[in-house]
């Protein structure tokens, strides 16, 4: 079914460009850390930031950081539909609430209300812990459930006259995850937030939300995307920027092809490409740059890129587009290497 549309600020959904979001860790109410975690998320290519909006001073703090930052932002409410209203009054771009815990019908339309008069979407749906008795009690924790609670809530607030709604339905779980995204995906045309939630910290919490969400995306499955991550919030954007280079939906950056070498490579292959990576790193041009260890694959990966280096015995080969440009001695080729692709970078 045709995608639904609609926009967070200026990011549209549904479009088909991928939006990468993050959260602050900073208690909203404090102004200046706030602007300056958001400050630092943008820097690193963050799309939408959302903040935690626990009390009336939360809501109103949403005012300021807009006035000093360049991103949508979304206020994160939970139990209080009146902070859901002044978050909207206070300029927040979106709203991410749970119908579970918000209230009654009549508490939802106070923020159905506000949504239709600030002309800003809501994000609704489940995730494992939050599901509606009614489903978990019927299908257990399982991906019905969260899909059928994620529709469920969806339909609440179209019952108030909201159409520009964001569905989730996350779990810890990445199995769980990809098979819930996809059930809804086949139900519903509006834009998917997709992640696994509670991923954890460090290498096993970076493996589960990059299986998880990359599933989706190659599965053509997800609008928004944040990778959760027990860590800096930076993390989770460099992450999610990973993610998506990884999958081939986005082609703004240098790709670094590099070998896990063997016993045939006789230079130090692994350390140059630690440090080519780290001096491409932020670089936003479409160039794709190999380092490769020997001849037995190097020359055929090296001609496929804009710039490439195999190493041999004595010398190592340059390639430059596509073509074996020259040969340098081996202990010369890292700074001749690096020559070129400053050239390159230029």
């Amino acid at each position: 079914m045709p995608k639904r549309k609609l926009c967070v600020g200026g990011v549209e959904l549904g479009g088909g460009k991928i939006a990468v979001q993050s959260m602050t860790t900073e208690k909203t109410s404090e102004v200046e850390r706030s602007v300056t975690s958001i400050l630092r998320l943008e820097e690193a290519g963050c799309d939408i930031v959302r903040v935690a909006v626990s009390d009336e001073e939360d809501a109103r703090a949403i005012a300021k950081i807009k006035e000093r930052i360049h991103i949508p932002l979304v206020a994160d409410i939970h139990f209080s539909p009146r902070l859901a209203v002044l978050s909207a009054e206070a300029g927040a771009d979106k709203l991410r609430v749970n119908p579970g815990n918000i209230g009654g019908e009549r508490e939802i339309s106070l923020v159905a209300d506000a949504l239709r008069a600030h002309h800003i979407p809501v994000r609704v749906g489940a995730n494992t812990g939050s599901i509606a008795p009614d489903f978990l009690q019927k299908y257990g924790r399982s991906a019905e459930a969260l899909v059928e609670s994620a529709l469920h809530e969806a339909a609440l607030f179209e019952k108030f006259g909201v159409q520009n709604i964001v569905l989730s339905v996350k779990a810890s779980d990445v199995p769980l995850t990809v098979k819930a995204y996809t059930m809804l995906a086949g139900r519903t045309s509006y834009p998917l937030h997709v992640g696994v939630t509670e991923a954890g910290g460090g290498e096993a919490g970076l493996i589960k939300g990059s299986v998880g969400i990359g599933a989706l995306l190659l599965a053509g499955i997800g609008d928004t995307i944040r990778v959760s991550l027990s860590a800096d919030p930076v993390e989770e954007v460099r992450a999610a920027h990973g993610i998506l280079r990884a999958c081939g939906l986005e082609k703004d950056f240098v790709e670094v092809v590099s070998c896990p070498t063997c016993g045939r490579c006789e230079y130090d292959c692994m350390g140059l490409s630690s440090r080519v990576q780290r001096r491409v790193e932020g670089v936003r041009k479409p160039l794709k740059v190999a380092v490769m260890g020997c001849v037995v694959n190097g020359p055929g990966e090296a001609k496929e890129c804009d710039l490439g280096i195999a190493g041999g015995r004595e010398y190592c080969v340059i390639f430059e587009r596509g073509k074996e440009n020259f040969r340098v001695q081996k202990d010369l080729a890292e700074g001749v290497f690096f020559d070129r692709l400053e050239q390159l970078l230029k």
